[in-house]
């Protein structure tokens, strides 16, 4: 009995091992496309905007000391000036909504809110597109148009 629950200890551990490579695959390669798009946005796209953390249920809302671009239209996640990724919704206190947060940068994903039970997914390059159409065409060159 017990060699059979060592190997299935070890292929746990082996499925557990493996599964945690293809997460950190997908948020490498996530972080690769942020980091080319991070610059074309900063010269090309849209002003960055003051970012709020929405409270569970979506009735609350609490500023942040941070600016960026949302991309997503619920506005859950978001780019930041920083070039860092933050899910920007959490539990929210009477505190946190008079005060303010301060979220902590995550790593982004290829699809957002992947697992949602709403259906609500997004794919990263398609938020990218929609904050700036046709960025692709500028991360060669993050020089201003003239």
């Amino acid at each position: 009995m017990s060699d059979w629950a060592d190997r299935r200890s070890d292929a746990a551990r082996v499925q557990s091992e493996r599964l945690a490579a293809r997460q950190n695959a997908a948020h490498e390669k996530a972080e690769a496309l942020m980091a080319l798009f991070f610059p074309v946005v900063t010269v090309h796209g849209p002003a960055p905007v003051a970012l709020k953390v929405r409270g569970y249920g979506g009735r609350s809302q609490a500023r942040t000391p941070l600016h960026g671009w949302y991309l997503r239209v619920d506005r859950t996640a978001a780019l930041a000036t920083d070039g860092a990724f933050y899910q920007l919704i959490a539990p929210l206190t009477w505190w946190d909504r008079l005060h303010g947060v301060s979220p902590k940068p995550s790593r982004p994903l290829m699809v957002l809110n992947e697992n949602s039970k709403d259906g609500d997914s997004v794919a990263l390059e398609d938020a990218m597109e929609r904050i700036l159409p046709g960025w692709r065409k500028y991360a060669s060159d993050t020089r201003p148009l003239l």
